[in-house]
């Protein structure tokens, strides 16, 4: 995760590759938020030795992009409804305390980082230790 506060540009952006798709998500584009490209590599993988696997031919497959049509929802009053569902239905939330104490131990290395001039922080189980404090 890169923190740049004096950034001239605003990126929010992130990229999930797969061994068959990508995701894009683009927070800034409210038309196209979500990007799906169908695009991967072909590698045969039936060698007898390591000099075949050398000489094999890599093939690389372009199919095609798609944009799925995604509801417009704010995200902080969607999770305060699905939070208050959880209550009202009796039924465990989607997302677990565990899980907002591993992003919340995420955030806080981040700002020790931008803290400690861009320093690199390391999040070991839900604990961010600095570099060499292992």
């Amino acid at each position: 995760m890169h923190v740049n506060w004096l950034s001239p540009t605003k990126i929010r952006q992130m990229v999930v590759g797969g061994s068959h798709r990508t995701l894009v998500w683009d927070d800034l584009n409210p038309q196209q938020r979500l990007s799906v490209y169908d695009r991967g590599v072909s590698l045969e993988n039936k060698y007898r030795s390591p000099a075949e696997k050398k000489a094999s031919a890599i093939s690389y497959r372009l199919g095609d992009t798609w944009s799925p049509a995604l509801p417009e929802q704010e995200a902080l009053g969607q999770m305060v409804a699905e939070f208050a569902s959880s209550i009202w239905h009796k039924r465990p939330a989607r997302t677990s305390g565990a899980s907002g104490l591993r992003v919340l131990s995420v955030l806080e290395a981040v700002s020790r980082s931008l803290s400690g001039d861009g320093q690199p922080i390391a999040v070991v189980g839900n604990e961010p230790q600095m570099e060499g404090t292992r």
